[in-house]
């Protein structure tokens, strides 16, 4: 795909997890658009994954450890034949398996991931077991800021470094918020960058909503060798929604039908300008 094709794809996912939240009237909304740029990416045109062949020991894995921003995930998953798109509708209902946070009995999701911190470590462990089976299989986990105060994260960078993993593919989601507020204010996390470079990962900063600067990020780091690699992605809270934009209160929450139709139509006017670009 081009990079404007890819940049609609993204808008559409947003569309549908705008849907998702207004239909259920829950959802982790604005980390699921915050991520949506770079989800894309990596599922339509990183990894190497196959809804035709998903139990092939040689295939990309993809672990979403900010676990409840899982909105976007369902929606790429449905859109590439993972699961039926009409299953889209089942989110959060009573006897779903399209529940809050990722879970193995969705086709094409991994591994069960929901308490933060854990999820790095998981990805540890598949990039060893590749390594040590001389498989080509890479692994890519999607990390929060605001878990980046879990020890478990950097107990699993060390692991990462002393082990060499380069088939590992640290991406953190910097939108600078989380429930509770700014993550600077939360638990000071800064330097980032400074942090994870002393941890023996090769650092990459980019603007995470910027899909050109995403493409060439991966092109960049697949080139690096004997070390992990961490892409620092600088976002926006709620990306392509203007209320939602940078709102703590953004963090999780319904839409209403009124608020729902303001954010459809200018997710749709993105599109449209997309379209006739």
């Amino acid at each position: 795909m081009t990079t404007v094709e890819l940049e609609r794809k993204a808008v559409e996912i947003r569309m549908g997890i705008i849907d998702l939240v207004h239909a259920s009237q829950v959802g982790h909304v604005g980390g699921a658009l915050s991520s949506c740029d770079i989800l894309t990416a990596l599922y339509y045109q990183i990894m190497d994954v196959n809804s035709c062949d998903r139990t092939n020991p040689e295939r990309d894995r993809f672990v979403l450890s900010k676990g409840h921003c899982v909105e976007g995930y369902y929606c790429i998953l449905a859109d590439k034949g993972f699961i039926e798109k009409e299953e889209l509708a089942s989110f959060c209902q009573f006897g779903t398996r399209l529940i809050a946070h990722p879970d193995r009995r969705v086709p094409g999701m991994e591994i069960n991931t929901g308490a933060l911190g854990h999820g790095l470590s998981a990805a540890c462990g598949m990039a060893k077991a590749a390594k040590m089976l001389r498989r080509k299989s890479r692994v890519f986990v999607m990390m929060g800021d605001g878990e980046q105060g879990e020890g478990s994260i950097w107990e699993a960078a060390m692991f990462a470094s002393n082990y060499c993993l380069d088939n590992l593919y640290g991406i953190l989601d910097r939108n600078r918020l989380q429930i509770s507020g700014p993550t600077e204010e939360v638990m000071r996390l800064e330097p980032l960058k400074e942090k994870w470079t002393a941890f023996g990962f090769h650092v990459e900063e980019i603007d995470g909503n910027d899909m050109e600067q995403i493409i060439d990020v991966f092109a960049r780091l697949a080139e690096i060798q004997g070390k992990p690699k961490l892409i620092l992605a600088n976002t926006i809270k709620g990306k392509g929604v203007s209320f939602m934009e940078d709102q703590t209160k953004w963090h999780h929450g319904g839409l209403d039908d009124h608020l729902y139709q303001v954010a459809r139509n200018e997710l749709l006017e993105e599109l449209r300008g997309l379209e006739n670009g």
